[in-house]
Parts: structure tokens; C-alpha cells; sequence
């Protein structure tokens, strides 16, 4: 296990202790940070002292409203990514097995192609005069472009089309074990087939679907190629946040180094309830 942890120690616990010590240092004027310890990156995201810093401190709404519309694109983007991947896992997971291979393939082979050139591709794919709107036209099913740049409608269609695999994948592994004599034992019992699938087949592949379900949610409530391009400004997240203070020199680093550990937080709490729900069940 060496080299694992050593792995792990370089490439996560260091940066991790790095970004927590910078989120309690103070902001150099012109990017970076000043090595005295400071709250004031938490304060800041937390309350409002106007704009000179003497005012009684307010909640500062504009960031808890921007961690909260990331909590719930999340969360769609999760609850999309299940309804049409639990589907697909159990198509794929009941195909023969000279043809899981292909359709396994066929879905992970966008995923070939680089995060942010797929996105920009989305973005071409929905503007006003890109090919779905030509289409739709075409076909008389509108009578004038659709806005769709700049809506949430735009950011949860490209955080789906970017995680839809993290929930197929787990999924299918599941009900691949499945053992497909439960369903028959059911209808021989006269159980429907919603009856079979709430009862018997969801029960069965469930620790599929929780970690295709972390899966989605933890990397969407952190995304930012798919706010910033297909988004905009109004459709700001926590992502989007984070990389703005990290960039050029009027950023925040102690900043945006607090906002990158308060989301870290959040996400391991997801972690530790999963993981906890599943040592019970494993103690039952």
C-alpha cells in the first residue's frame, strides 16, 4: 500500500493542506497572499460589513444564494443523469454478452475527447442558430430560435451529458450481478412488474445506484466549464466561484481558498453519511 498512499499523500493531502493554510492568510493587494493569519476570507464569505468593512455585519447572501444554487443543479443534474441511466444500465446489462461490449463502448467514447471541447461543442450545438434550432425550424416545430445559451436549462444539460457514464457505469456493474431468477420467483408470485422492480430489483442493484448517484453529484456541484460557458453569468456556481479568485492579479486566494474548504466540506459530509449507511447495512 505504499505507493498508493505516497500517491495520495503528494497529489491530494498536499494540496489540501496548502489550500487550507492560504484560506487563513491574508490577501496580497495584487494576487497571492500575505503570510499573516487572517478569518477574513471566512468572514467575508459568510457576512457583509459594506463596503468599506464599518458597517454591522449582515449574512451575505450573494454566496450562500450561489452554494445553494449549486446544491440544487446538482441535485437535477443527478436526478436526470438516473432517470435515463438506470435505463440504460439495465438494457446494456441485459443485452448478450457478444454485445455489452459495444454498447459500453459507445458510451464511453465521447468521453474520449477532452471536458471543455465537448462543452464548447454543447454550447455550438444549442445557440441560436446552432443545428437544434436550424432542425427544429426546419421542421416547423418553432416559429423562432430558442434561447437556450445562458439558462439554467443549458447548465444542467451540460452537466448530464458530462457525468451521464459516472451513473450508467456503477449501475450496470450492478445489475450485471444481478441474479435475474429473484424476478422470475416474483412473477411467479403474481408481483406486477413495478412491484418487481420496487420491490426486488431497486433493493438488489442499490449500491449501484448511491455510488453513481455520489458520482454525479460531488464533480457537478464543483463544475465550472459548464456554468461559465453554457451558463453565464446568472447562472453562477461554486465552481465558477473558486476559479475567478485564482485568476489573474485582482483575485482573492485566501478567498477563494475558504470557499474551495467549505465546499470540500460539504462533499465529504455526502462521503461520511454514504459511508456510514453503508456500515450499517453491512451490520445487518
Amino acid at each position: 500500500m505504499l505507493p498508493s498512499w505516497v500517491v495520495v499523500g503528494i497529489f491530494m493531502l498536499v494540496p489540501i493542506g496548502i489550500m487550507l493554510i492560504y484560506s487563513f492568510l491574508t490577501k496580497e493587494f495584487r494576487g497571492g497572499v500575505i503570510w499573516e493569519f487572517s478569518l477574513a476570507a471566512y468572514d467575508q464569505f459568510i457576512f457583509d460589513r459594506g463596503l468599506f468593512g464599518d458597517e454591522a455585519p449582515t449574512l451575505e447572501w450573494t454566496y450562500i444564494t450561489i452554494f445553494a444554487r449549486s446544491i440544487v443543479q446538482a441535485l437535477i443534474a443527478t436526478l436526470l443523469c438516473l432517470v435515463i441511466g438506470f435505463p440504460t444500465a439495465y438494457f446494456i446489462a441485459t443485452r448478450s454478452e457478444e454485445t455489452r461490449s459495444l454498447w459500453l463502448f459507445l458510451i464511453t467514447v465521447p468521453y474520449w475527447v477532452n471536458l471543455l471541447i465537448r462543452t464548447v461543442s454543447m454550447k455550438f450545438l444549442i445557440r441560436d442558430n446552432g443545428p437544434l434550432n436550424e432542425a427544429l425550424l426546419a421542421l416547423g416545430i418553432i416559429g423562432k430560435p430558442l434561447s437556450l445559451i445562458n439558462t439554467d436549462f443549458a447548465v444542467q444539460l451540460g452537466l448530464f451529458y458530462s457525468y451521464l457514464p459516472f451513473m450508467v457505469l456503477p449501475i450496470y456493474a450492478s445489475v450485471e450481478r444481478y441474479n435475474f431468477g429473484l424476478s422470475e420467483a416474483a412473477a411467479d408470485l403474481y408481483a406486477s412488474r413495478w412491484e418487481t422492480l420496487r420491490l426486488v430489483l431497486l433493493p438488489a442493484v442499490k449500491p449501484g445506484i448511491i455510488a453513481g448517484c455520489i458520482l454525479v453529484f460531488v464533480p457537478s456541484l464543483g463544475a465550472f466549464l459548464a456554468p461559465d460557458l453554457l451558463g453565464g453569468a446568472k447562472n453562477f456556481m461554486i465552481g465558477s466561484l473558486i476559479e475567478e479568485q485564482f485568476k489573474g492579479n485582482a483575485g482573492n486566494w485566501p478567498f477563494g481558498a475558504a470557499a474551495s474548504m467549505i465546499l470540500l466540506t460539504m462533499v465529504l459530509i455526502v462521503l461520511l453519511i454514504y459511508a456510514r449507511s453503508q456500515a450499517r447495512e453491512a451490520g445487518r
